[in-house]
């Protein structure tokens, strides 16, 4: 399969299945150097299993797949010493404090000790970790953790990093230091495949993504061209306890809240006038409503 230089991963037509039950069914994307793309989707859509896929660790049930040029499915081993990888699960040594367990995996990842020793101090000082070098993983809060496993995959100084889920459970002020150390990471020509459920994550640091669910791609696109296309505007959202006080008894399908889209705020603002309760939520439509119009159901709900 032949692949542009422009391109650090294509994927067409890969499927995955497990004792005959779709994980991934017919998948096809591209992702250029340089950019952060996203698989966006709920918990379960596929979106581990695509990644499990590109760098080796699953083998894909059919389909064809290259990641810095190589077949993961024949060169996993090499290709996990070209690329980062932040997963769900820390996998830290608690017994080690922070500046062991980098020793260990630049020891694993085959780096000098010389070099190991500079380019650890170079990402503690880059996530603010300096003053924890030798504390002990068990003493590590959830967020410090977080921020140790992400540095950790850039030891080898990686041509693609792929983050899965980096920021669930994380309060917004460490979610905003991860994502600004990923817009570092690509401002200096890098790779970042990011797996999220998060609308604004994926707003924010996506140049394209993905959107998937029950293990097919719905959509595919830039954010921002994505919510232009399919829903332009702004929407007014009304909680389901507010219908009930109201005795409206209307909630309109399959959305837990009943919503108002429209092209422009004057135009939604002249419909909330005939309203006999006036809406809690009124702001610019986004990723959450695209993801509503193209499944029948809320992101949030099944993240």
């Amino acid at each position: 399969m032949s692949k542009p230089s422009e391109l650090v991963v294509e994927v067409k037509h890969v499927s995955k299945t497990y004792d005959g039950v779709p994980a991934v069914t017919d998948a096809s994307f591209t992702i250029k150097r340089g950019e952060c793309f996203g698989l966006l989707g709920p918990n379960g859509a596929g979106k581990s299993t695509l990644i499990r896929m590109m760098y080796g660790a699953s083998s894909r049930t059919s389909g064809e797949m290259e990641v810095l040029g190589l077949d993961p499915q024949k060169n996993g081993r090499d290709l996990r010493r070209r690329i980062g990888i932040v997963t769900q699960e820390d996998a830290l040594d608690e017994a080690m404090s922070v500046v062991e367990n980098m020793q260990m995996f630049a020891r694993f990842l085959g780096i000098p000790k010389d070099i190991a020793k500079a380019r650890i101090d170079e990402l503690l000082a880059f996530m603010s970790l300096t003053h924890k070098s030798n504390t002990k993983i068990q003493e590590l809060s959830g967020g410090m953790r977080r921020r140790l496993v992400f540095v950790r995959a850039l030891l080898s100084d990686p041509e693609l990093l792929i983050l899965d889920e980096p920021t669930t459970g994380l309060d917004p002020a460490v979610r905003q230091l991860i994502w600004d150390k990923v817009e570092a990471f690509k401002r200096r020509g890098k790779t970042v495949l990011l797996t999220t459920h998060y609308m604004d994550e994926a707003e924010f640091l996506c140049d394209r993504l993905v959107i998937v669910d029950n293990g097919t791609i719905k959509l595919h696109g830039a954010p921002r061209a994505l919510i232009n296309e399919h829903c332009p505007g702004f929407v007014a959202i009304w909680s389901k306890s507010q219908i009930q006080a109201a005795g409206d008894g209307e909630e309109l399908a399959p959305a837990p809240n009943r919503r108002l889209e429209r092209g422009t705020l004057s135009e939604l603002a002249e419909d909330l006038k005939r309203e006999p309760t006036q809406p809690e939520i009124i702001r610019p439509t986004s990723l959450e409503d695209v993801f509503l119009k193209v499944t029948g159901r809320e992101l949030s709900s099944n993240a």
